[in-house]
């Protein structure tokens, strides 16, 4: 059966949004209306597409299976009404990105704050959480880790490498000249049993058996060391926003890790998230480079 591309717009809205009221705000419609209409596409399917839940509008398996070719579809005819009128169709609708602290408050805010200057019928959410986002529970439409997932229905991108040092509080740093030096400080770090990637795990490479001030947030660590309260590893990339603190040995503790882009094997195909992931990708890298850069100038 033929569908009302208006009914077919609407599951998009809500399917993005995961819930009446955003999708409505985006459509310009209450969210009863919304809710009518995705209830009259059900019906006419003969499908469930949303699981409903006090915390949103869920993709069944059915809906699931919609989301692709419709996201082609729209991407078609966008391209079409492009084609016609001369002009290029912008982002639009609400994305959002599951990341790690680190990157999310560092990296993110202004990669994804000119991706929204460029296109300004686009929603961004940044959600930061101090562990692994669930893209099958569509938790985010995409996300940043720190490790590549080993199971799921998911494709991954290396997004770039970054680099992380031991932070210090400018008025001991430079009585810090080799490892020794920081037994007699407090350190900074992970609580150990919240780990939730062992790429997060720093003690080994500064020789520490434990740590003093802990928090499960990198944010909450930078923090402490800003407050003069002791010595940690910290991301390169983070310290312009620490104008307090200088990395110190670098020659005897430096890192290397990576962030990867993690989406749903299902969005493959939907050339708005693909064109959105690469606008993040190219922000990022040139994010994390300038961030850097100005680390290494300050060192």
């Amino acid at each position: 059966m033929t569908q009302n591309w208006d009914d077919l717009r609407v599951f998009l809205a809500v399917a993005r949004a995961e819930s009446l009221s955003r999708a409505g705000q985006e459509l310009r419609m209450d969210p009863a209306t919304v809710g009518r209409r995705i209830a009259r596409l059900e019906s006419s399917l003969g499908a469930i597409l949303f699981a409903k839940s006090p915390q949103g509008y869920a993709l069944t398996e059915a809906g699931e299976r919609m989301l692709e070719p419709l996201e082609a579809a729209e991407a078609a005819l966008n391209a079409g009404q492009g084609a016609v009128t001369g002009t290029d169709e912008g982002l639009s609708g609400t994305i959002r990105i599951g990341a790690p602290d680190g990157s999310a408050n560092f990296l993110l805010p202004q990669v994804c704050a000119q991706i929204r200057e460029q296109n300004p019928d686009l929603e961004l959410q940044i959600l930061a959480l101090p562990r692994v986002v669930n893209l099958s529970k569509r938790e985010a439409d995409m996300a940043i880790t720190v490790s590549p997932p080993q199971t799921g229905r998911l494709t991954v991108q290396k997004v770039a490498d970054y680099h992380l040092h031991l932070a210090a509080p400018r008025e001991i740093a430079g009585e810090i000249r080799n490892l020794s030096d920081i037994r007699d400080r407090p350190v900074i770090g992970y609580i150990q049993d919240m780990i939730f990637d062992q790429e997060l795990d720093y003690l080994s490479a500064i020789g520490a058996k434990r740590v003093d001030l802990a928090s499960n947030s990198f944010s909450v660590q930078l923090m402490l060391m800003r407050t003069r309260r002791g010595i940690g590893i910290a991301h390169d990339f983070a310290m312009p926003f620490a104008p307090e603190l200088r990395l110190v040995l670098r020659d005897h503790v430096s890192l290397t890790r990576t962030f990867y882009l993690v989406r749903h094997a299902s969005d493959r195909g939907s050339e708005r998230l693909n064109r959105f992931a690469q606008a993040l990708v190219t922000g990022m890298r040139a994010e994390i480079a300038r961030l850097e850069d100005l680390a290494r100038q300050d060192a």
